[in-house]
């Protein structure tokens, strides 16, 4: 008889998701940092900022609260942290951090007078359409997890990380297009700003599906050994 030994699946490094965010929201970190230096340092008023000095609140608690979500939320997705006292700890922090980033961008996309260069047609419709599902997102996270509900809980905050983390991949789709093509007309402007979101969006519902995949098979797998037993 031959025996056949089963070669064991080669675990994917836990941090390796956690560093990825952190290095992609490292982009819109470092331009909220430079943001706050002008503030503080009182740079030069050009057309570009002058918003942010007329009313320059908001835009620091969306990147306070930016910051601070999109980091501790990064660590979120790390396996060995979500089994332990710190994920919910760090919960507390990340859901109101949020909600102050969705909630101030919501505010600025308002009330800013947003100057041509970084808007463009239909996209303060998307900004707050997006604002707005993901403060909505972390409320109904918020509402799953204190009925108990883990599975509800993490999608909708999965969800919400993608939109937060939409600065980021913005650059991503920039970059090429700018480098080959120039700078972008404002249509396509808001075309290469929408996609950086829906990417992620997309990228988080496959995130989803996996994860109710695997809980399929594990919750699978010890009915199927209980009915064997029954048989």
């Amino acid at each position: 008889m031959t025996t056949v030994t089963a070669r064991p699946r080669r675990a994917r490094p836990q941090w390796l998701v956690p560093a990825g965010l952190i290095a992609l929201s490292l982009v819109p970190i470092v331009a909220g940092s430079a943001r706050l230096t002008q503030l503080t340092t009182g740079a030069t008023v050009t057309a570009e900022n002058a918003r942010f000095f007329d009313s320059p609140i908001p835009v620091v608690a969306h990147i306070i609260g930016s910051s601070v979500f999109l980091v501790l939320g990064a660590l979120q997705f790390a396996p060995s942290l979500r089994r332990r006292r710190w994920h919910r700890i760090a919960g507390r922090i990340v859901a109101p951090a949020g909600l102050v980033s969705a909630l101030s961008a919501l505010w600025m996309t308002l009330f800013y007078d947003m100057p041509a260069s970084v808007t463009g047609p239909g996209l303060a419709g998307v900004r707050i359409a997006l604002g707005t599902g993901m403060a909505a997102a972390i409320v109904v996270a918020f509402a799953a997890i204190r009925r108990g509900d883990v599975r509800s809980h993490s999608a909708w905050m999965t969800r919400a990380y993608a939109i937060g983390l939409g600065a980021g991949t913005q650059v991503l789709v920039f970059l090429p297009f700018t480098l080959l093509i120039g700078t972008p007309a404002p249509l396509t402007h808001t075309l290469l700003m929408t996609a950086g979101w829906v990417i992620n969006l997309v990228v988080a519902e496959i995130v989803i599906g996996r994860r109710a995949r695997t809980v399929r098979r594990r919750t699978a797998g010890p009915m199927a050994a209980t009915t064997a037993r029954l048989s």
